[in-house]
């Protein structure tokens, strides 16, 4: 049916225009692949992968005659939403539906071939040349650099020019062959090389052997390796030299002839590689182990130690601490790791279970082991070591310390965490809250807490409290508030002025007691109780002045609101109080310190009125004279800049002297190029080029004085007063002056 075909060829020209899309995209995926990498295997892989993915996403061979009738019912309104009628057969059509689809077919027949399917074809075309421009682009780049590199590196083989012009009679020996032997060290594992490219790169404490060939009669061959001459060794036409590479550095040839004309060759770069130390890495970690005396006490460790050479011996160094004080005693061994250990590799993953008890530790022992590592470098060996990590059993017993009648006072107090600290750690606790359990969180709050608890304690022993329990501000112990009540209801015990008790104040009988009753309260007040010292009072028991004591109760009390948040396991509300005390205790300690008068010049007292007025009319330049000879940095090169400006200038004879000069420059910056070599090797290749008599021309002479002064450091100008243009006007004109410069 003719009908059917016009919607069969729609269709078909909606996936035609689809993979011609397709297409597009491959080819300007393909073209950017080609132009950078020049490869014509990239380029077809590159077209079948895009062309590829381009047809997954785009999908031409889903487009079915439904599509064609929805496309045609949305978009042409002669279709008149029954462009369907088309594909079905005329017996099942009614009469009005015949019409129908007659006066459809009549309408769409002369549009059906300039209607177009929907494509982008545009964009498609559009990201096909930008592909094509982009590979271009990148080409162009590269070519560039390519060109760049190639001028700035030095020629692959060594080349020799002479120094001053020479006779065209004369025969110029030539250099027929070069030998570049490279011996790098053993334990390396890098094979030995032989070269021609006299820019060399191998590891520190490699042998190279220079050997060079002669076609003439040749003197003398010289190395000058950064101001240092090194001969090479003659026998017959040949020259030889064998050095050991310690640093990075350039280098150069130089030889004379029969007739005493010397020649020179350029640049070669030197490059040491150093033997890094091996790095140890240890996984899934804690720093800090603690572990209780009746749960199993193991540590897995699991380490990864690399290296570029390969690693010789690793090892676990652990040290197991004992006791406490002065009684402390340590002992260390030499752990090795599971299984077999292979020596040379550059990568190892180690393990080892380390088991407490084996280690013969008791609780309260503590310990600290770390892994060491050692490289295959000789004769001294690389050696590293990770950070240390700590494993604790918990003590199961705490001894106090008691003060007896008969015993002396322990002067030496116990370790505590500072405020500082505490705060640390809370703020860790409320960081790690997620992660932990509820009961380890209110187990770590309450640690706080008691930690918040000694460090209050270890404080109020300043304010003169003798007694290790207080109680809170504003507070009744019970021990008082039972004696009160005790001493309401008993009785007087007839024997009580007999007998010899110790928990009274006249402890050891010593002082007759006496019942004085109320006279004792209309007793006069003693005349020297304000010239002693009272220990029994803890007001007075202080070491602090008066006007400390309250900054440092404040911070008792604080503490107090501190604690008990932390026991109730609430460490946000406690932050707020620690950082309090904090605040108050740094307070007591900067007021603390003492002052001493600096003793040395005294400057005269300034004029108010000529403060921060910016007047420096009457201030003149400072004239010093110093007998010490002071010499700027890059000394020699600052000199060869003024001497290449007079050859510029007055266009001067190249002398001996300046050789020197040029020469003395270049070594100076030689010991800087060893660091920056991109930002020197261009001025040191061109002072060398001035050596050669053929490159003495005003266009060289130039050039090296322009890159001699780019790498020049600026010379900070001495302050003193200097002509300035007042107006303000001619200091915008000024600034934009330097602006367009």
């Amino acid at each position: 049916m003719m009908e059917e075909g016009l919607l069969n060829g729609f269709k078909k020209r909606w996936q035609q225009t689809l993979y011609v899309e397709c297409l597009f995209y491959a080819i300007g995926a393909a073209g950017l692949v080609y132009l950078v990498s020049q490869n014509i295997g990239y380029t077809v892989l590159a077209l079948a992968l895009a062309f590829g993915v381009s047809l997954a996403i785009i999908k031409p061979w889903k487009i079915s005659v439904e599509n064609a009738i929805a496309y045609l019912d949305a978009h042409v309104p002669q279709a008149g939403f029954s462009s369907g009628l088309l594909v079905l057969p005329p017996d099942q059509l009614t009469n009005l539906s015949k019409l129908q689809r007659y006066r459809i077919a009549t309408q769409l027949q002369p549009i059906f071939s300039k209607l177009q399917p929907p494509h982008h074809v545009m964009r498609a075309t559009l990201v096909m040349f930008g592909l094509i421009l982009l590979g271009l682009a990148a080409r162009f780049v590269g070519t560039d650099l390519g060109k760049a590199s190639e001028g700035n590196t030095s020629p692959k083989e060594i080349q020799f020019a002479p120094l001053d012009s020479l006779s065209t009679s004369l025969e110029i020996p030539t250099l027929e062959n070069t030998v570049i032997s490279i011996d790098q060290p053993d334990y390396t594992g890098i094979p030995n090389a032989r070269t021609t490219n006299p820019n060399l790169k191998a590891v520190v404490g490699s042998t190279i052997i220079w050997q060079l060939e002669f076609d003439g009669e040749v003197s003398e061959v010289t190395l000058d390796r950064m101001g240092e001459l090194f001969p090479l060794s003659k026998s017959k036409n040949n020259f030889t030299l064998r050095q050991k590479l310690e640093a990075s550095g350039f280098y150069s040839f130089s030889f004379k002839d029969s007739e005493g004309n010397a020649y020179v060759t350029d640049l070669y770069s030197l490059e040491a590689i150093k033997d890094e130390s091996p790095v140890v890495e240890i996984e899934d970690l804690d720093q800090y182990s603690y572990f209780e005396f009746d749960e199993d006490k193991q540590v897995s460790l699991n380490t990864i130690i690399t290296d570029d050479f390969g690693v010789a011996d690793a090892f676990i160094v652990a040290t197991v601490s004992k006791g406490t004080g002065e009684s402390v005693k340590f002992r260390e061994e030499t752990l090795r790791f599971d299984g077999t250990f292979p020596k040379g590799k550059k990568r190892l993953q180690l393990q080892k279970q380390l088991d407490l008890d084996q280690l013969n530790m008791d609780p309260g022992d503590e310990l600290y082991f770390y892994v060491e590592a050692v490289d295959n470098k000789s004769p001294i060996s690389n050696i590293s070591r990770s950070e240390t990590y700590f494993a604790v059993i918990r003590d199961t017993i705490t001894d106090d310390f008691a003060v007896e009648s008969t015993l002396g006072v322990d002067l030496m107090p116990d370790y505590f965490r500072s405020q500082r600290q505490l705060i640390i750690d809370t703020e860790k606790l409320i960081k790690d809250k997620p992660n932990l359990s509820e009961y380890d969180f209110k187990f770590k709050s309450n640690e706080l807490g008691f930690d918040q608890k000694s460090l209050r304690l270890k404080y109020g022993q300043f304010m003169g409290d003798e007694t290790e329990m207080q109680t809170a501000p504003g507070q009744v112990s019970e021990a008082e508030d039972d004696h009160d009540h005790e001493e309401e209801g008993e009785e007087d015990d007839p024997l009580e002025g007999y007998s010899h008790k110790h928990d009274t104040e006249n402890e050891h009988n010593l002082v007759e007691e006496h019942d004085h009753g109320e006279e004792s309260e209309e007793e006069e007040e003693d005349p020297l109780h304000d010239y002693l010292h009272d220990h029994g009072d803890p007001e007075a028991s202080t070491l602090f002045e008066k006007s400390l004591k309250a900054k440092l109760r404040d911070a008792l009390s604080i503490m107090w609101d501190a604690e008990l948040y932390l026991r109730l396991y609430q460490p946000e509300k406690s932050l707020p109080y620690q950082y309090q005390a904090l605040k108050i205790i740094q307070e007591i300690k900067n007021s603390a310190r003492i002052y001493v008068h600096r003793i040395g010049f005294d400057p005269p007292p300034i004029k108010e009125e000529k403060r921060l007025t910016g007047d420096i009319k009457d201030i003149s330049n400072v004239n010093k004279k110093d007998t010490f000879d002071h010499q700027l940095s890059f000394f020699h090169a600052r000199n060869a800049i003024s001497r290449l400006e007079e050859l510029v200038q007055a266009q001067n004879e190249f002398t001996e002297q300046d050789a020197t000069l040029l020469q003395n420059a270049g070594n100076e910056l030689a010991e800087k190029a060893v660091v920056e070599p991109l930002k020197y090797l261009k001025v040191l290749q061109g002072l060398r080029d001035l050596n050669k008599v053929s490159n003495r021309t005003m266009e060289n002479y130039k050039t090296v004085r322009k890159n001699l002064l780019s790498v020049l450091p600026k010379v900070e100008n001495n302050p003193g007063k200097e002509n300035r243009y007042m107006d303000d006007i001619n200091e915008l004109y000024l600034k934009e002056l330097e602006s367009y410069d």
